[in-house]
């Protein structure tokens, strides 16, 4: 049905409640979005909006290589001045954060840039041990623009987060779980994640 994304929901056993597992799949480009896959994830999350009875979301990746790596470079050569001021997914990353249900974020492998912002509008973060996260937004002169340069030092402290986007610092597995990042590391990142919002969609 979908070229970039797929999503699922799940009706918990016993209970009038969902939760919903959102899944970005072009591993050819290591997930990277573009403008149609934003929008894509952008009418997702406006129908998990509209339904009241899922009370959480899982953010996965297909396959294991990598989480998500931004924006789409090759598009962003032919991004204006108008496209970057109205940017898309500050917005998409902005309707995720303010979602009612709980957000997971499911990261197996690397989060980078724009990747690395989405899993910070997620409520919690499931990590592998071969995880890590990264803004490289300054080495291309330009900064982390959808929420990295606010969310990251709200949740692990400005110095920290200084490192991450100034000096391109790439934060490990166990540093962010050391540091408040990450909620857990776990094998199978997928069934945690899944675990957690099955749990979630139990509550009343």
């Amino acid at each position: 049905m979908s070229t970039f994304t797929h999503i699922h929901y799940h009706k918990v056993d016993k209970y009038q409640n969902q939760y919903a597992v959102l899944t970005l799949n072009r591993p050819q480009k290591a997930h990277a979005y573009n403008r149609a896959m934003l929008c894509e994830i952008e009418a997702h999350l406006y129908d998990i909006q509209q339904k009241t009875n899922v009370c959480a979301l899982v953010i996965q990746s297909e396959g294991h290589r990598v989480f998500c790596a931004g924006a789409d470079l090759e598009e962003m050569k032919t991004a204006t001045a108008l496209t970057a001021l109205h940017l898309q997914s500050e917005s998409v990353f902005s309707l995720l954060e303010n979602l009612s249900c709980v957000t997971i974020a499911s990261v197996h492998g690397p989060a980078i840039a724009g990747g690395f912002e989405m899993t910070l509008a997620c409520d919690l973060r499931v990590i592998s041990a071969e995880t890590t996260f990264s803004l490289p937004e300054v080495s291309l002169g330009l900064i982390p623009a959808a929420g990295g340069c606010i969310r990251l030092p709200n949740i692990i402290g400005s110095t920290r987060a200084k490192a991450v986007i100034l000096g391109g610092q790439v934060i490990s597995a166990s540093q962010s779980l050391e540091w408040g990042l990450a909620n857990q590391i776990a094998e199978e990142t997928h069934e945690e994640s899944l675990t957690w919002a099955q749990k979630i969609a139990t509550y009343d």
